[in-house]
């Protein structure tokens, strides 16, 4: 079989340099597509060019429909051989092209089909009308996908020759780029449309977010928005409850929801949100019914079927489990790998807003107990909000003592030594308690993860300025309880003052007349005897009588004016608390059954006190306790001191004093209660003289083995 020949140099040249010129200006407009996305424009200019330089013959080309696997007739644009442009004017929608013709033959061969070398297959009658003797089909593709097919129409009998062939083969690239640039344009433009769209909602959704103060508001508004997004019908937010051991249903929102299943799901159970728990990745699930899913599948709705899902988990910033978001769909493959991504952004939003509230709602609460609770409430109840916030297993608050230790004042959850842990060893974050003011150290605040959690050792940012907050809290908390402490005891001593001064006013007019009236009795007693001598001689008993009114109304006369005495203002001086206690130890004359030992007292730096009313305190504190005694024991008085107070501690064997009856014991009235018959000043006139002189008493007694009372005194300033 003969084949044309190529045309000679002379005949070609010419030919090659056009095809060249037009093959350059169609690569300008493809280029441009860019800016307009439309690729008919270049298309025309393809086909206009390859008629022009390779005449006698028409050219058209149709984009081919992927998805309905056609060729779309309204892609069509068309350029005429020269005297056939008439043809231009009649009505083409006839030329639509066959679904067996040579254009679906080329593309289901991926390469050129020509009428004359199929001889099986006929003209389009349409075309045949035109005067078209023979038809040249070639598949526009690109990366083996078919894009479309350029069609050559032939009015004479003659067939292409090879350098045709090659000419149209160029312009078959082109168009094939041509339209594949515009695809690709429009794809990238409206993935970018797509991605502008989500990302203002996704805006939205952080203002619509942000405006929620309730945490179970804030997450259905989150919900709501992705059903909007996904086009989902059903959705559920599950959170992981303090012992990590359970999902907990918090929000859920629905289109249409018959009986919504939302009781808690255990995370080491069967069921999809507990599976995303465990293993902490997102799933999308196509077909619910596949064997692997339909085991596990717990259904939102009891009675909606449900064929696909999508469930992500919610990790925050330390890398643990807050909760499981999910959505559900009656739809097979309902949801596509975008909805996933949109979905994990979403429960990026839903972690942040869970802490955020769930920090607000704490401090909010921790706000209004430091106003009306003590400072060991408030701590324990920090402590409680220091595992729910940062779902830790444990936490603990040490506050330092007078001697610069440590100790624990404050923990919840698992048992805590009072020793401050390792953070490394122990899993642990610390935050040291700071007075603000001065920058020093008054305490220790941490938390700790279980051992099997993993939480790793670089510990969020967010955890730390959490713990932070809450710090400050306690910091505040302890601040505000010696704050307190300072006020009472200044109210105490004021309203002491207060009393001692209009007692004052009162004692010694009562001493006063006392004195007028208890003093006439030894002046009238020793008139009588001097008068009566010789009778009193005479009667011993009336002698003996007269005696003892006059020793009893001279011995009345001192007491009161002792006892007033403390009524008085006191002058504080420098004090030896060992040589006070040795005083009220010979003023008792404790029986010889008693035994009394001190130790520590010699060494103790002077105080600032009263002589006689540290006295009068120490030997209230011996009478009781030879009392608690029965007259048998040991009492045993020790001293210490820190930096700013001396502590003297006075301890008996005696029977002890319930836990109930320790501030009670204080009273005014309460001795005169139990012992009958006295006047019961005693302990209430030590703690009240301690009071006065700026120091405190307490006691301390497991109500079964003996007592001890704590007295401490503020340290004497040394002398210049």
């Amino acid at each position: 079989m003969a084949h044309p020949s190529f045309p000679s140099p002379d005949d070609s040249n010419p030919r090659l340099l056009e095809t060249l010129a037009s093959l350059n200006q169609i690569g300008t407009a493809i280029n441009q597509i860019g800016s307009n996305e439309d690729s008919a424009s270049s298309l025309q200019l393809i086909v206009e060019s390859a008629i022009r330089v390779v005449p006698g013959f028409s050219a058209s080309i149709y984009i081919y429909n992927l998805v309905e696997e056609k060729l779309e007739f309204d892609s069509r644009v068309v350029a005429y051989a020269e005297g056939y442009e008439s043809f231009r004017n009649l009505s083409y929608k006839e030329d639509v092209p066959r679904s067996n013709g040579f254009g679906m033959r080329s593309i289901q061969r991926r390469r050129r089909a020509f009428s004359y070398e199929e001889t099986d297959m006929s003209i389009h009658p349409f075309q045949m009308r035109m005067g078209v003797k023979g038809v040249a089909c070639f598949p526009l593709i690109v990366a083996e996908e078919v894009l479309g097919v350029l069609y050559i129409y032939l009015y004479d009998d003659r067939k292409l020759s090879q350098f045709e062939e090659l000419i149209l083969h160029n312009f078959v690239n082109q168009a094939a780029m041509a339209i594949y640039h515009a695809r690709h344009v429009a794809g990238i433009k409206q993935n970018l449309a797509q991605k502008e769209n989500e990302l203002s909602r996704l805006r939205r959704a952080g203002m619509l977010i942000s405006s929620r103060l309730k945490l179970e508001e804030t997450l259905e508004s989150i919900l709501e928005l992705a059903l909007e997004l996904t086009n989902a019908q059903y959705g559920i937010f599950r959170l992981v409850d303090q012992g990590g051991e359970n999902l907990v249903t918090r929000a859920v929102s629905a289109v249409h929801l018959e009986k919504p299943l939302v009781e808690k799901l255990p995370i080491d159970g069967k069921s999809v949100m507990a599976y995303v728990a465990r293993t902490r990745h997102p799933l999308l699930i196509r077909d619910l019914r596949e064997n692997q899913w339909s085991g596990i599948y717990y259904p939102l709705d009891s009675v909606l079927e449900m064929r696909s899902e999508l469930c992500v988990p919610l990790i925050n910033a330390s890398g643990r489990l807050e909760g499981v978001l999910n959505l559900e769909s009656p739809q097979v493959g309902g949801f596509t790998e975008e909805d996933s991504h949109m979905l994990q952004s979403l429960a990026t939003y839903a972690v942040t807003a869970i802490q955020e509230v769930r920090l607000l709602d704490a401090l909010q609460d921790a706000a209004q107990l430091l106003i009306s609770q003590p400072s060991f409430i408030v701590l324990d109840h920090l402590c409680a909000m220091a595992n729910n916030l940062l779902n830790t297993s444990s936490s603990a608050i040490w506050l330092a003592n007078e001697k610069g230790e440590m100790e624990l004042i404050s923990s919840n959850g698992a048992k805590i030594t009072g020793q401050i842990p390792d953070p490394k060893k122990d899993n642990a974050l610390l935050i040291p308690l700071m007075r603000g003011e001065e920058a020093t150290t008054l305490g220790m605040f941490g938390v700790f993860h279980p051992a099997t959690s993993g939480v790793r050792s670089d510990t969020s940012e967010w955890d730390k300025k959490v713990l932070a907050c809450l710090a400050n809290y306690a910091v505040l908390a302890v601040q505000n309880e010696s704050r307190q402490q300072a006020l009472r005891s200044s109210q105490e001593q004021h309203l002491i003052a207060e009393t001692f001064a209009a007692v004052g006013d009162i004692s010694a007019n009562l001493l006063h007349n006392t004195n007028n009236k208890v003093g006439v009795i030894p002046v009238r007693v020793q008139s009588i005897q001097d008068k009566y001598e010789k009778l009193l001689q005479e009667d011993p008993y009336l002698a003996k009588s007269l005696s003892e009114i006059e020793r009893s109304a001279t011995a009345a006369m001192q007491i009161v004016q002792e006892n007033l005495s403390h009524l008085r203002p006191i002058r504080l001086e420098r004090i030896q608390v060992a040589a006070r206690v040795m005083d009220a130890v010979r003023a008792v004359g404790a029986p010889p059954e008693i035994q009394i030992e001190v130790d520590g007292l010699e060494q103790l730096p002077m105080v600032n006190a009263s002589g006689q009313s540290l006295s009068f305190v120490f030997r209230n504190l011996i009478e009781n306790a030879i009392d608690a005694m029965q007259g048998k024991g040991i009492i045993t008085i020790r001293g210490k001191q820190n930096a700013k107070w001396v502590e003297i501690d006075v301890s008996d064997t005696g029977r002890g004093i319930p836990s109930e009856l320790h501030e009670q014991i204080f009273e005014l009235e309460h001795s005169s209660r139990t012992h009958p018959g006295k006047m019961g000043f005693g302990l209430w006139w030590v703690k009240t003289l301690m009071t006065r002189l700026g120091g405190t008493v307490t006691v301390e007694s497991d109500g079964a083995h003996g007592a001890t009372f704590h007295l401490r005194l503020p340290i004497a300033e040394s002398e210049s």
